[in-house]
């Protein structure tokens, strides 16, 4: 059974920081593409960032990008986002996201519908 576990949410001060963790089990991933994307309370599930197979690709979300870094680590078969000066309207659901299609692929996913495999989530809850 594939699954996809995200942990190091919590409650933080805007301008804090958080690191979340994505563990992935019952396959590897270290071909694929891999992704975070938020849902934020009432609103729609959103892009955050994406990293292509190897690490040596990435893209964000304007809204994060310069303060959150996405990185991998396939020796271990986990996904992170490091998230700095944190914002209250950062507040939300965060969600790992595995794609498969796409194999040692360095392009740039931004759709939900292109992944695959999802995580349940982890709340982090940013106050002002």
């Amino acid at each position: 059974q594939v699954q996809l576990v995200e942990s190091g949410g919590g409650l933080v001060q805007a301008g804090g920081s958080l690191r979340l963790s994505c563990v992935a089990s019952g396959r590897t991933f270290s071909s694929n593409i891999m992704g975070w994307f938020r849902q934020a309370p009432g609103k729609e599930r959103t892009f955050v960032a994406c990293i292509n197979w190897n690490g040596g690709r990435t893209y964000y979300a304007d809204s994060v990008k310069g303060r959150f870094t996405i990185s991998r680590d396939n020796a271990k078969n986990t996904v992170y986002l490091q998230m700095s000066s944190l914002k209250p309207e950062d507040t939300g659901v965060y969600y790992c996201a595995a794609d498969i299609d796409h194999i040692a692929s360095d392009s740039i996913l931004v759709a939900e519908s292109q992944y695959e495999y999802w995580g349940q989530g982890t709340q982090v809850t940013v106050s002002s």
